[in-house]
C-alpha cells in the first residue's frame, strides 16, 4: 500500500532540486532520511520534511504495520511551477529579464512485499537467461 506526499510552489529552480531528489530515488526510507540529512544542499531540508510527510502518510493508511515492513521511495519527481518575472537594470538603460523558479515535488512511498525463495529463484534464471 503506497502513500503520496507533495510539496507545491518551493521557491528553487526544478533543476536544483531534481539533484537532490535524484540521490534518493529507489533508496529505503532509513537510508534517504540519512542522505538527506548529510546532504549540503539547500533543497535538502524541504525533501526530508516531505520524505516524513510521506511516512506519516504511509502509518496513517496501514495503521496495523510497522515500518520494519521494507518501506521505500518507490518514485520521486520534480515538476516546473509558476514562474515570477522580474526585470532588473541593464547598462545603457535597458532592462534584463530575471525569472524566479519555483517546483512541484511529489513522493510515492511503499512497502516491499517480502519476496518467497521461489519468487526470487525465477527472477534469477530469468536473468540468466537473457
Amino acid at each position: 500500500m503506497e502513500a503520496v506526499a507533495r510539496l507545491r510552489n518551493y521557491p528553487t529552480s526544478p533543476r536544483k532540486m531534481r539533484l537532490v531528489a535524484d540521490l534518493i530515488r529507489g533508496k529505503k526510507v532509513e537510508d534517504a532520511l540519512n542522505i538527506l540529512k548529510f546532504t549540503r544542499k539547500h533543497a535538502a531540508k524541504p525533501l526530508e520534511k516531505l520524505l516524513l510527510s510521506a511516512i506519516a502518510n504511509w502509518e496513517a493508511k496501514n495503521a496495523g504495520l510497522s515500518l520494519d515492513e521494507g518501506l521505500y521511495v518507490k518514485k520521486i519527481f520534480v515538476d516546473g511551477a509558476r514562474t515570477l518575472k522580474r526585470f532588473r537594470p541593464a547598462p545603457f538603460g535597458r532592462a534584463h529579464r530575471i525569472r524566479k523558479r519555483s517546483n512541484h515535488v511529489t513522493i510515492i512511498v511503499d512497502s516491499r512485499a517480502p519476496q518467497t525463495a521461489e519468487v526470487a529463484q525465477e527472477e534469477q534464471v530469468d536473468t540468466n537467461e537473457e
